[in-house]
Protein backbone atom coordinates (compact mmCIF):
# COMPACT_ATOMS: atom_id res chain seq x y z
CA UNK A 1 0.00 0.00 0.00
CA UNK A 2 2.89 2.41 0.78
CA UNK A 3 4.39 1.75 -2.65
CA UNK A 4 1.04 2.46 -4.31
CA UNK A 5 0.73 5.76 -2.44
CA UNK A 6 4.30 6.64 -3.37
CA UNK A 7 3.68 5.86 -7.04
CA UNK A 8 0.51 8.00 -7.09
CA UNK A 9 2.35 10.91 -5.50
CA UNK A 10 5.21 10.60 -8.01
CA UNK A 11 2.75 10.55 -10.93
CA UNK A 12 1.03 13.66 -9.54
CA UNK A 13 4.43 15.35 -9.20
CA UNK A 14 5.31 14.61 -12.81
CA UNK A 15 1.93 15.93 -13.94
CA UNK A 16 2.65 19.07 -11.93
CA UNK A 17 6.03 19.63 -13.57
CA UNK A 18 4.49 19.17 -17.03
CA UNK A 19 1.88 21.80 -16.16
CA UNK A 20 4.63 24.09 -14.86
CA UNK A 21 6.44 23.72 -18.20
CA UNK A 22 3.19 24.55 -19.98
CA UNK A 23 2.80 27.78 -17.99
CA UNK A 24 6.40 28.75 -18.76
CA UNK A 25 5.92 28.18 -22.48
CA UNK A 26 2.66 30.16 -22.49
CA UNK A 27 4.35 33.05 -20.69
CA UNK A 28 7.25 33.16 -23.15
CA UNK A 29 5.11 34.83 -25.81
CA UNK A 30 5.12 38.06 -23.80
CA UNK A 31 8.17 37.88 -21.50
CA UNK A 32 11.88 37.25 -22.15
CA UNK A 33 13.37 34.00 -20.86
CA UNK A 34 15.62 35.77 -18.35
CA UNK A 35 12.69 37.59 -16.78
CA UNK A 36 10.68 34.37 -16.52
CA UNK A 37 13.55 32.57 -14.81
CA UNK A 38 14.25 35.43 -12.39
CA UNK A 39 10.55 35.67 -11.48
CA UNK A 40 10.20 31.95 -10.89
CA UNK A 41 13.39 31.95 -8.82
CA UNK A 42 12.12 34.81 -6.66
CA UNK A 43 8.71 33.18 -6.22
CA UNK A 44 10.00 29.72 -5.35
CA UNK A 45 12.79 31.14 -3.16
CA UNK A 46 10.26 33.17 -1.20
CA UNK A 47 8.07 30.11 -0.58
CA UNK A 48 10.95 28.00 0.72
CA UNK A 49 12.33 30.92 2.76
CA UNK A 50 8.98 31.22 4.54
CA UNK A 51 8.93 27.47 5.22
CA UNK A 52 12.46 27.56 6.64
CA UNK A 53 11.69 30.53 8.85
CA UNK A 54 8.51 28.88 10.14
CA UNK A 55 10.59 25.81 10.97
CA UNK A 56 13.03 27.99 12.88
CA UNK A 57 15.90 27.20 10.51
CA UNK A 58 18.47 29.52 8.99
CA UNK A 59 18.36 30.42 5.32
CA UNK A 60 22.15 30.48 5.00
CA UNK A 61 25.06 28.85 6.82
CA UNK A 62 28.84 28.67 6.43
CA UNK A 63 28.55 25.15 5.01
CA UNK A 64 26.88 26.61 1.93
CA UNK A 65 30.23 27.96 0.77
CA UNK A 66 31.66 24.47 0.24
CA UNK A 67 32.63 23.19 -3.22
CA UNK A 68 29.70 20.77 -3.70
CA UNK A 69 27.15 23.48 -2.88
CA UNK A 70 28.72 25.96 -5.29
CA UNK A 71 29.05 23.30 -7.99
CA UNK A 72 25.43 22.33 -7.46
CA UNK A 73 24.39 25.95 -7.92
CA UNK A 74 26.31 26.09 -11.21
CA UNK A 75 24.54 22.94 -12.40
CA UNK A 76 21.18 24.30 -11.28
CA UNK A 77 21.66 27.54 -13.19
CA UNK A 78 22.97 25.82 -16.33
CA UNK A 79 20.24 23.17 -16.29
CA UNK A 80 17.41 25.61 -15.67
CA UNK A 81 18.53 28.28 -18.15
CA UNK A 82 19.05 25.74 -20.91
CA UNK A 83 15.94 23.64 -20.31
CA UNK A 84 13.63 26.64 -19.99
CA UNK A 85 15.14 28.02 -23.20
CA UNK A 86 14.54 24.64 -24.85
CA UNK A 87 10.86 24.44 -23.90
CA UNK A 88 10.38 28.04 -25.05
CA UNK A 89 12.10 27.63 -28.44
CA UNK A 90 11.38 23.98 -29.29
CA UNK A 91 8.37 21.64 -29.01
CA UNK A 92 7.63 20.78 -25.41
CA UNK A 93 7.38 17.08 -26.25
CA UNK A 94 10.86 16.84 -27.76
CA UNK A 95 12.52 18.91 -25.02
CA UNK A 96 10.87 16.75 -22.34
CA UNK A 97 11.93 13.57 -24.16
CA UNK A 98 15.57 14.66 -24.12
CA UNK A 99 15.26 15.58 -20.44
CA UNK A 100 14.49 11.93 -19.66
CA UNK A 101 18.16 11.16 -20.36
CA UNK A 102 19.20 12.94 -17.14
CA UNK A 103 19.36 9.73 -15.00
CA UNK A 104 21.56 8.13 -17.65
CA UNK A 105 23.84 11.18 -17.60
CA UNK A 106 24.01 10.98 -13.80
CA UNK A 107 25.05 7.31 -13.95
CA UNK A 108 27.68 8.18 -16.57
CA UNK A 109 29.01 11.05 -14.47
CA UNK A 110 29.11 8.92 -11.33
CA UNK A 111 31.23 6.35 -13.16
CA UNK A 112 33.61 8.91 -14.68
CA UNK A 113 34.01 11.39 -11.84
CA UNK A 114 32.94 9.64 -8.62
CA UNK A 115 34.56 6.27 -9.41
CA UNK A 116 31.28 4.42 -8.87
CA UNK A 117 31.32 0.92 -10.39
CA UNK A 118 29.26 0.56 -13.56
CA UNK A 119 29.15 -2.83 -15.30
CA UNK A 120 28.88 -3.53 -19.00
CA UNK A 121 25.10 -3.89 -18.83
CA UNK A 122 24.58 -0.36 -17.52
CA UNK A 123 27.23 1.00 -19.89
CA UNK A 124 25.25 -0.59 -22.72
CA UNK A 125 22.01 0.95 -21.42
CA UNK A 126 23.68 4.39 -21.26
CA UNK A 127 24.92 4.11 -24.84
CA UNK A 128 21.53 2.93 -26.10
CA UNK A 129 19.80 5.74 -24.21
CA UNK A 130 22.02 8.39 -25.76
CA UNK A 131 21.34 6.86 -29.17
CA UNK A 132 17.70 7.58 -28.41
CA UNK A 133 18.65 11.23 -27.81
CA UNK A 134 20.36 11.28 -31.22
CA UNK A 135 17.17 9.97 -32.82
CA UNK A 136 15.31 12.97 -31.43
CA UNK A 137 17.97 15.55 -32.32
CA UNK A 138 18.97 13.99 -35.68
CA UNK A 139 22.31 15.81 -36.15
CA UNK A 140 23.25 16.19 -39.80
CA UNK A 141 19.83 15.11 -41.04
CA UNK A 142 16.98 17.09 -42.54
CA UNK A 143 14.99 17.21 -39.32
CA UNK A 144 17.89 18.56 -37.24
CA UNK A 145 16.99 21.52 -35.03
CA UNK A 146 20.06 23.15 -33.47
CA UNK A 147 17.85 24.65 -30.74
CA UNK A 148 17.35 21.12 -29.36
CA UNK A 149 20.93 21.34 -28.15
CA UNK A 150 19.65 23.61 -25.37
CA UNK A 151 17.79 20.58 -23.97
CA UNK A 152 21.01 18.53 -24.17
CA UNK A 153 22.87 21.27 -22.30
CA UNK A 154 20.03 21.24 -19.76
CA UNK A 155 20.57 17.52 -19.19
CA UNK A 156 24.28 18.16 -18.57
CA UNK A 157 23.49 20.90 -16.06
CA UNK A 158 20.90 18.86 -14.18
CA UNK A 159 23.23 15.83 -14.09
CA UNK A 160 25.96 18.05 -12.63
CA UNK A 161 23.47 19.28 -10.02
CA UNK A 162 22.49 15.75 -9.01
CA UNK A 163 26.10 14.54 -8.86
CA UNK A 164 27.11 17.49 -6.69
CA UNK A 165 24.13 16.81 -4.42
CA UNK A 166 25.69 13.47 -3.46
CA UNK A 167 28.61 15.35 -1.89
CA UNK A 168 26.57 17.99 -0.07
CA UNK A 169 27.37 18.13 3.68
CA UNK A 170 24.66 16.42 5.78
CA UNK A 171 24.32 19.60 7.83
CA UNK A 172 22.53 21.24 4.88
CA UNK A 173 18.85 20.40 4.87
CA UNK A 174 16.83 19.59 1.78
CA UNK A 175 14.76 22.73 2.33
CA UNK A 176 17.91 24.87 2.40
CA UNK A 177 19.06 23.27 -0.85
CA UNK A 178 15.70 23.97 -2.42
CA UNK A 179 15.81 27.59 -1.26
CA UNK A 180 19.27 28.00 -2.78
CA UNK A 181 18.22 26.25 -5.99
CA UNK A 182 15.53 28.86 -6.59
CA UNK A 183 17.27 31.95 -5.27
CA UNK A 184 20.36 31.54 -7.52
CA UNK A 185 18.03 31.75 -10.52
CA UNK A 186 17.27 35.41 -9.77
CA UNK A 187 20.75 36.81 -10.59
CA UNK A 188 21.13 34.22 -13.36
CA UNK A 189 17.94 35.43 -15.05
CA UNK A 190 18.93 39.08 -14.68
CA UNK A 191 22.40 38.42 -16.12
CA UNK A 192 20.78 36.62 -19.05
CA UNK A 193 18.58 39.64 -19.70
CA UNK A 194 21.63 41.93 -19.68
CA UNK A 195 23.59 39.58 -21.95
CA UNK A 196 20.76 39.35 -24.48
CA UNK A 197 19.80 43.02 -24.06
CA UNK A 198 16.24 42.04 -23.26
CA UNK A 199 14.18 44.89 -21.77
CA UNK A 200 11.93 44.22 -18.81
CA UNK A 201 8.42 43.50 -20.06
CA UNK A 202 5.27 44.32 -18.13
CA UNK A 203 3.30 41.09 -17.67
CA UNK A 204 -0.40 41.20 -18.38
CA UNK A 205 -3.05 39.50 -16.30
CA UNK A 206 -2.64 36.24 -18.22
CA UNK A 207 1.15 36.21 -17.76
CA UNK A 208 0.82 36.93 -14.04
CA UNK A 209 -1.58 34.02 -13.71
CA UNK A 210 0.77 31.75 -15.67
CA UNK A 211 3.79 32.73 -13.56
CA UNK A 212 1.84 32.37 -10.33
CA UNK A 213 0.58 28.99 -11.46
CA UNK A 214 4.10 27.88 -12.36
CA UNK A 215 5.41 28.79 -8.90
CA UNK A 216 2.52 27.19 -7.00
CA UNK A 217 2.42 24.03 -9.11
CA UNK A 218 6.22 23.73 -9.04
CA UNK A 219 6.36 23.92 -5.25
CA UNK A 220 3.48 21.44 -4.85
CA UNK A 221 5.17 19.06 -7.30
CA UNK A 222 8.35 19.30 -5.25
CA UNK A 223 6.46 18.34 -2.10
CA UNK A 224 4.82 15.45 -3.92
CA UNK A 225 8.25 14.08 -4.88
CA UNK A 226 9.52 14.37 -1.31
CA UNK A 227 6.42 12.60 0.00
CA UNK A 228 6.64 9.89 -2.67
CA UNK A 229 10.25 9.09 -1.84
CA UNK A 230 9.50 8.97 1.88
CA UNK A 231 6.38 6.83 1.61
CA UNK A 232 7.42 4.21 -0.94
CA UNK A 233 10.54 2.23 -1.77
CA UNK A 234 12.96 4.35 -3.79
CA UNK A 235 13.52 1.61 -6.40
CA UNK A 236 9.77 1.19 -6.91
CA UNK A 237 8.82 4.87 -6.98
CA UNK A 238 11.68 6.38 -9.02
CA UNK A 239 10.74 4.85 -12.44
CA UNK A 240 7.42 6.70 -12.28
CA UNK A 241 9.40 9.90 -12.95
CA UNK A 242 9.20 8.94 -16.61
CA UNK A 243 5.47 9.66 -16.55
CA UNK A 244 6.50 13.26 -17.11
CA UNK A 245 7.12 12.36 -20.75
CA UNK A 246 3.55 11.14 -21.17
CA UNK A 247 2.10 14.28 -19.61
CA UNK A 248 4.37 16.47 -21.75
CA UNK A 249 3.09 14.70 -24.87
CA UNK A 250 -0.51 15.30 -23.84
CA UNK A 251 0.14 18.98 -23.06
CA UNK A 252 2.13 19.47 -26.26
CA UNK A 253 -0.58 17.97 -28.43
CA UNK A 254 -3.62 19.49 -26.71
CA UNK A 255 -2.30 22.96 -25.80
CA UNK A 256 0.39 23.71 -28.38
CA UNK A 257 -0.90 21.62 -31.28
CA UNK A 258 2.37 19.69 -31.52
CA UNK A 259 2.68 16.57 -33.65
CA UNK A 260 5.68 14.51 -32.52
CA UNK A 261 7.00 12.42 -35.40
CA UNK A 262 7.85 8.72 -35.28
CA UNK A 263 11.57 9.20 -34.62
CA UNK A 264 10.85 11.46 -31.64
CA UNK A 265 8.47 8.91 -30.13
CA UNK A 266 10.86 6.01 -30.78
CA UNK A 267 13.76 7.99 -29.32
CA UNK A 268 11.74 8.83 -26.21
CA UNK A 269 10.76 5.17 -25.77
CA UNK A 270 14.42 4.10 -26.05
CA UNK A 271 15.55 6.70 -23.49
CA UNK A 272 12.85 5.68 -21.01
CA UNK A 273 13.50 1.94 -21.44
CA UNK A 274 17.24 2.46 -20.97
CA UNK A 275 16.67 4.60 -17.88
CA UNK A 276 14.28 2.12 -16.27
CA UNK A 277 16.71 -0.73 -16.95
CA UNK A 278 19.59 1.27 -15.44
CA UNK A 279 17.56 1.95 -12.29
CA UNK A 280 16.55 -1.70 -12.02
CA UNK A 281 20.13 -2.88 -12.52
CA UNK A 282 21.49 -0.43 -9.95
CA UNK A 283 18.91 -1.60 -7.43
CA UNK A 284 19.80 -5.24 -8.08
CA UNK A 285 23.52 -4.62 -7.60
CA UNK A 286 23.39 -2.14 -4.73
CA UNK A 287 20.13 -2.08 -2.74
CA UNK A 288 19.05 1.40 -1.78
CA UNK A 289 17.56 2.42 1.54
CA UNK A 290 13.81 2.10 1.68
CA UNK A 291 13.14 5.74 2.29
CA UNK A 292 14.88 8.58 0.56
CA UNK A 293 14.69 12.29 -0.02
CA UNK A 294 14.57 13.91 -3.42
CA UNK A 295 16.20 17.27 -3.94
CA UNK A 296 14.94 18.54 -7.28
CA UNK A 297 15.28 21.98 -8.68
CA UNK A 298 12.96 23.91 -10.97
CA UNK A 299 12.85 21.53 -13.96
CA UNK A 300 12.49 18.52 -11.72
Amino acid sequence: MDNLRGAILMVLAMAGFAIEDMFIKLTSDALPVGQIIATLGAGGGTVFAIILLLQGRRLFSADMLTGPILLRAVGEVLGTLCFVTAIVLTPLSSASAILQATPLAVTLGAALFLAEPVGWRRWSAIIVGFLGVLLIIRPGLEGFNALSLFAVAGVIGLALRDLATRKVPPSISSMQLSFLAFIVLVPAGLILMLATRSPVATPGKAEMLYLGGAVVIGVLAYYAIVAAMRVGEVSFVTPFRYMRMLFALVVGIMVFDESPDTLTLVGAAIIIASGVYTLWRERKIRPRPRRGLSKPGLPG
